[in-house]
């Protein structure tokens, strides 16, 4: 065999073999793209500092929250609030989920109950309580805290003080929008 054949039947074979993959191989299903949600609050600005009254070095109160309308088709509403800069790993402030579709805010200082008016729902923060508790890292280097609110297709069904492992478990394949606020906080 000549090797200008040689080299056709070489780049044949790998074609062939290539596209015998392809098909064999399922091409997996695109991840779904979620639609954005404004998150805002009165008392922090988007990455600013946040402020005392709202850490523990102050009177640990959630802060007031307001969004933007969700998709039609949302259910309820979630809220996670997570310092991803923890020493040991990301650390869970706040949990708060079966949030009614139609609510726009939450006011300052959410009370530490288990389940709030209307059917809100509140997890375990990883201070190992109900509700939130807010920025309290250790002396030095500056902590982001991420607020999340998620519009979700249907409700969790999760009782009150689900971890956040739980939550998060939950809730695959049912974002429909999710919105985002940083704030900073150090000590």
């Amino acid at each position: 065999m000549g090797s200008g054949r040689l080299l056709r039947w070489f780049w044949l074979t790998s074609l062939l073999f290539l596209c015998a993959c392809t098909l064999a191989s399922p091409t997996p299903s695109p991840s779904p793209v979620t639609a954005q949600l404004a998150l805002s609050s009165s008392a922090i600005a988007p990455g600013a500092t946040i402020p005392r009254e709202h850490t523990c070095d102050g009177a640990d109160r959630s802060p007031p929250l307001a969004w933007a309308e969700p998709p039609p088709d949302t259910a309820s509403l979630a809220l996670l609030v997570e310092d991803p800069d923890a020493p040991g790993g990301t650390f869970t402030h706040w949990l708060l989920y079966e949030l009614p579709a139609h609510t726009r805010s939450l006011v300052a200082g959410i009370p530490p109950l288990d389940t709030l008016p209307e059917g809100a729902r509140q997890g375990r923060n990883d201070f190992g309580t109900v509700g939130y508790r807010g920025p309290c890292p250790p002396p030095g280097r500056t902590h982001r805290y991420i607020f999340r609110l998620y519009a979700l297709d249907r409700p969790t069904g999760l009782a009150p003080g689900a971890t956040r492992n739980q939550f998060l478990q939950v809730i695959k394949g049912h974002v429909l929008a999710t919105g985002e606020l940083v704030g900073f906080y150090s000590r």
